[in-house]
């Protein structure tokens, strides 16, 4: 019960933080909390928890794919010609 309160927590929290993020970033996130969530309930229903590995991996899945994308959105903004610009 612990662990999945603290899951549910930690995806309310990924949704707020997404709020502020790039398209990169919202992509990342969205794709690596599904491929999470698949690669999670798999693992997890080998040891009869599937449910919970899912919910975990699509935690795990969303916070690395919003990162990834993140690091994406900084380096195309970092590297816009417009970046620097009174435009």
């Amino acid at each position: 019960m612990k662990i999945t309160f603290s899951v549910m927590a930690l995806c309310a929290l990924s949704t707020l933080i997404g709020c502020q993020a790039g398209p990169n970033a919202k992509k990342g996130a969205a794709l690596g909390g599904v491929a999470g969530a698949a690669v999670g309930g798999i693992v997890g229903h080998q040891s009869g928890r599937g449910l919970e590995g899912a919910a975990i991996g699509a935690a795990g899945g969303a916070a690395a794919g919003g990162l990834m994308g993140s690091a994406r959105d900084q380096e195309n903004q970092r590297t816009s010609p417009y970046a620097n610009s009174n435009y």
